[in-house]
Parts: structure tokens; C-alpha cells; sequence
């Protein structure tokens, strides 16, 4: 998988003056867009489009130091269609206007060209299996909430603690089925995963039943599931799962993740510094 995601890194790279079509890049790497749009945030944390957006105008910058074609001549080679759009996109990266650089040969801020790889540690080994689930209906409170990779979502933390109990306990009769209980449901609403990237959080259950009317509900088709578990301190542990589970686990497994909620079940420990955590992916096996 490593390989073939690297090939299509090659692709981007050979075609940065001209159109880079996400479908070709999944169709190099042998899986499906939705896939390799995940994946590669994952992996770069950056979304694909700003990394090849990165990587484009630290290519114009070279140009445009070098004084061997105008200003224009270098925002159409990119795909700008103005000097104006090519002086903001280049403000926006560099720190300065592309006429400023060439003038005054200002210092360039550069997008390294990308390449993965996979580091075996050995000292950690997950645990998972693969689960077929019917439809069903995630059934809670729902908030927009910021991405946050290290340590306490203070939004979500905050989002929780305004759930009542009554409603909580009306949520919990309704769970049916696994995973059972009082769940934290994850639905991104775009392909990044970067820090402060909005998404949807619902605390709430997973059920066969239809949802109160003061309950917000997602419904969920049918499919098959990974499902990871660890033991740890919180919310470390479960982090680095989260993290583990898209730069390793995906490159070096026949799966690939599909569109669809990320589930997560948390138990901690009495005093709250450790949790056994059950977090549940949607995939599609890819035949590889």
C-alpha cells in the first residue's frame, strides 16, 4: 500500500503545472477517493488539496526568484488565472507578494515534497476485528465541534456536561446493540483531519429503535466494521489509537476506510486517568 500511495505522490509531483485529479491519484494507489482523501490527511495531516496547493506555489516561488518568466506567465503555468488570484495564493503561503519577492529576493517558505513510509516500533499491537453490522441509528445529542489531536476536547468535554442526566438515561434505554452503551460518535464532514477542522459529535447510542423527537438521530446503512480495542491512560492512549489506526493499520491491512460515522465505546477507570476504549471504523475490504 506504502509503495502505491508513493507512486501516486510521483504523479503529483510530475503534474504540478497542470490538473491533478484526486480520482487518478486513488486509481494509482488501487483504492477508492473517499479512501485516499482520508488516508492522506492522515498520514500528511493536511488535506490533499493544500498540500498539492503547497507544493505548487513553492515551485512558483522558485520560478519566480529565478526572473526567467513574468509574474503572469508563472500564475498561468500554476493554474491562476490572474496575477491578482496568483499574488494572494502566493501572500497566502510565502508571507509576501510574488512582485516583493522578485524584488528584494525575499526568503520562501517551502512545502517539502512527501514521501511515506512505514516505521515498525514493535512495541505495540493492535487489536481488531471485523464486524458485518445490519442498519441502524445513532441516536443522541448532537454539536459542531473543533478537531483537537492532543489531550481534553474542551468543546466536547463541554457539550457532555450539558446533556442532563434524565436525557442520558432516556438514551441509554435505547441502546440495543453493540456497541452498547453511552458512545462518543465521530462524522467528519470533510477529508481533513487537521487540528481545529470542524465535525460532528453526538453523544449518544446505537439502536435499532427511532429516536425521540428531542433527540437528534444519524442513520446508518449497513456495512462492515473494524473494530479496535486498547487499554490506557485517557485521553492519550485512545489518541494514539485513533492516530495508529490510519498510518498503520490501513497501509499494512486489505481494508480501506468508506464513508460513515467513527464510533467510539469508553470505560475509565475509577479515578479517570485510564480507559479500556472500543473504537469502530466503517471499511470495505479492497481485494488486495
Amino acid at each position: 500500500m506504502l509503495e502505491l500511495l508513493n507512486r501516486a505522490m510521483e504523479h503529483i509531483e510530475d503534474r504540478l503545472d497542470q490538473d491533478i485529479d484526486a480520482a487518478e491519484l486513488a486509481r494509482i494507489a488501487v483504492t477508492s477517493e473517499y479512501h485516499f482523501r482520508r488516508l492522506f490527511s492522515a498520514l500528511a495531516g493536511m488535506p490533499l488539496s493544500e498540500y498539492i496547493r503547497r507544493r505548487r506555489l513553492t515551485v512558483a516561488g522558485a520560478e519566480v526568484l529565478a526572473g526567467e518568466r513574468t509574474l503572469l506567465e508563472v500564475a498561468v503555468r500554476y493554474g491562476y488565472t490572474s496575477g491578482e488570484a496568483f499574488a494572494r495564493a502566493f501572500r497566502a503561503v510565502h508571507g509576501v507578494g510574488p512582485g516583493e519577492a522578485r524584488r528584494t529576493g525575499a526568503a520562501l517558505r517551502s512545502q517539502p515534497r512527501m514521501s511515506f513510509r512505514l516505521i515498525i516500533e514493535g512495541s505495540t499491537t493492535m487489536r481488531y476485528r471485523i464486524v458485518e453490522k445490519d442498519q441502524f441509528n445513532v441516536v443522541g445529542k448532537r454539536a459542531r465541534v473543533p478537531l483537537v489531536h492532543e489531550g481534553v476536547n474542551p468543546a466536547i468535554a463541554a457539550h457532555i456536561m450539558g446533556v442532563g442526566p434524565e436525557t442520558v438515561q432516556r438514551m441509554a434505554s435505547l441502546s440495543d446493540q453493540q456497541p452498547e452503551g453511552i458512545l462518543s460518535v465521530v462524522e467528519h464532514l470533510g477529508d481533513s483531519r487537521e487540528e481545529g477542522v470542524e465535525l460532528d459529535y453526538y453523544h449518544a447510542v446505537v439502536t435499532g429503535s427511532a429516536a425521540p423527537e428531542d433527540l437528534d438521530v444519524l442513520a446508518v446503512p449497513a456495512g462492515t466494521w473494524a473494530v479496535f480495542e486498547n487499554t490506557g491512560p485517557y485521553p492519550q492512549a485512545l489518541q494514539h489509537l485513533w492516530r495508529d489506526v490510519y498510518t498503520q493499520w490501513f497501509p499494512s491491512n486489505p481494508y480501506a476506510s468508506r464513508p460513515g460515522p467513527e464510533i467510539l465505546r469508553t470505560r475509565p477507570s475509577q479515578d479517570g486517568t485510564e480507559a479500556d476504549s472500543q473504537l469502530w471504523i466503517p471499511v470495505e475490504r479492497t481485494g488486495a
